[in-house]
């Protein structure tokens, strides 16, 4: 059966989507920018900035359904310049430490003010 995740602590959803789906024990988490969830805005100067702002929001998804980073089996990264992708891995890899999950990455023209988007899907 289908479930669909709204989580208090991230960014409303701006258009007709979840959060995330959670079917079967896998958890597909709806694309995330670096939206300030109190501001509704857009918020970091720089890709590191950018970065840890997506993935505070992603976590607060994830734990919403019950899951942790721990749980991510892919992630799909789409960056808006891939001259900071060195900087973007800074970030991601104190998120990931081991058991890195699948993942892919491309650059993407994105909304305005937005440097990275992320989605993931996680599994129990």
């Amino acid at each position: 059966m289908k479930k669909c995740i709204v989580a208090n602590d991230a960014p409303k959803p701006v258009g007709p989507y979840s959060h995330a789906v959670l079917i079967n024990n896998m958890l597909f988490v709806s694309g995330q920018l670096a939206i300030n969830p109190q501001t509704g805005k857009i918020e970091g100067d720089d890709i590191k900035a950018q970065t840890e702002l997506v993935f505070k929001n992603i976590e607060a998804i994830l734990r919403e359904a019950g899951f942790c980073f721990d749980d991510v089996v892919k992630v799909n990264v789409y960056i808006s310049n891939l001259a900071d992708f060195a900087k973007f891995n800074e970030v991601y890899s104190n998120i990931f430490k081991e058991n890195y999950p699948a993942r892919t990455t491309v650059e993407a023209k994105l909304l305005p003010g937005a440097l990275v988007e992320v989605d993931v899907i996680a599994a129990k």
